[in-house]
């Protein structure tokens, strides 16, 4: 059975800022943990039959929740569970089944640690492993697209229980068919991973150069996972309460991705305000558009690390992320989301696009 999360000492679990990693977020109108799957298709079913607004809480490290709250039930995901079995086919190859409660930090850790490999490169990302497929988590050259066969879903259309093959999620650059969607809810789901000794090829060139390797090179399984949440680290992209910079929701711009004529009006605006020697990074995708960088972009467009907006700002450590290190509300964080998106729109004609889930609140 659900029952309603306890509050810790001295302070009130309704409040959804003690939930998530930004520490932004007014008061739910309950807050439910569940801990079985049952449990979880239960909690969701009662609310649908209430027609009570729902969220889905997992690990809150990709939230931006009003600081009115939130007018319904939120529930919070702590089913766990790791289990293993060998494809008959490929004997070094695992499918490892992970309830969508387990952290995902402690998942990769786990599977470093057990020599298994595939999600090393994405060491350090902060929440649950339930999110990673809504958003096609990635980092250093990795995506969990890469490695997630099945996710397992309660499908509140059909009051069923659905298990997704990797195409019928349909994965793109930070987003799948589960995003934008209230009808599944993940409870659980499979990776295939491979039983070595050394990492999958790096393929992110700030990771090889860390390394000392080529693009391309493998490593030592262990190497690859501390040398990335080293660098997380020194972004402030791990979670740490001795450090204010980590009070953030990770990016909070995805990268543009451009059409061509997209494309060549930068090249344009570019060119037009820092001359033939500057160029923005350009990364070619297959279906002929080109990403760039959004921290260049903010950044170029005047937006510096450390920039403030009254109690919150751009990370002194890392320019995608927005924190609020202090006492700052969720108005104050939008407020400068919206400063800097009107800013790079204004020098470079891109309008970015936030990557955190803004509940009860618009960008």
């Amino acid at each position: 059975m659900s029952s309603p999360l306890p509050a810790p000492p001295g302070r009130h679990s309704l409040r959804l800022a003690e939930h998530t990693t930004l520490g932004l977020g007014g008061p739910a109108k309950s807050l439910v943990r569940v801990s079985e799957q049952a449990e979880l298709v239960e909690a969701v079913r009662a609310a649908d039959r209430a027609a009570e607004p729902l969220l889905l809480l997992g690990g809150g490290s990709n939230l931006v929740v009003s600081d009115a709250g939130f007018p319904g039930t939120v529930v919070q995901v702590d089913v766990r569970g790791v289990s293993v079995r060998t494809d008959p086919m490929d004997p070094d190859r695992r499918y490892v089944r992970v309830g969508a409660g387990e952290n995902w930090t402690r998942f990769v850790e786990w599977s470093v640690g057990e020599g298994l490999s595939g999600v090393e490169c994405l060491a350090g990302v902060p929440g649950n492993v339930g999110a990673t497929p809504i958003q096609n988590v990635g980092a250093y050259g990795q995506e969990v697209s890469q490695t997630i066969t099945e996710v397992v879903v309660y499908d509140r259309h059909e009051d069923r229980m659905r298990t997704l093959g990797n195409a019928d999620c349909a994965f793109g650059y930070r987003t799948s068919a589960l995003k934008g969607t209230d009808r599944y809810v993940v409870c659980a789901v499979v990776f295939a991973l491979h039983r070595s000794p050394h990492s999958q090829p790096i393929a992110y060139r700030e990771l090889a150069r860390h390394l000392g390797v080529d693009q391309g090179d493998t490593v030592e399984l262990r190497s690859a996972h501390d040398a990335v949440v080293d660098l997380r680290r020194g972004k402030g992209m791990v979670l740490d309460p001795e450090d204010p910079d980590s009070r953030s929701a990770g990016s909070f711009f995805t990268n543009p991705i451009l059409a061509p004529n997209e494309h060549t009006e930068l090249r344009k605006r570019v060119y037009e305000r820092f001359g033939p020697d500057i160029v923005p990074p350009e990364f070619p995708t297959p279906d002929g558009r080109t990403k760039t960088s959004a921290a260049w972009l903010i950044d170029r467009s005047g937006f510096e690390r450390g920039y403030t907006r009254g109690p919150v700002r751009i990370s002194t450590k890392h320019t995608l992320a927005l924190t609020n290190p202090g006492a700052g509300t969720a108005a104050d964080l939008l407020a400068l989301a919206r400063e800097i998106r009107a800013g790079v729109a204004d020098t470079f004609g891109v309008t970015l696009v936030n990557e955190p889930v803004l509940v009860g609140v618009e960008l």
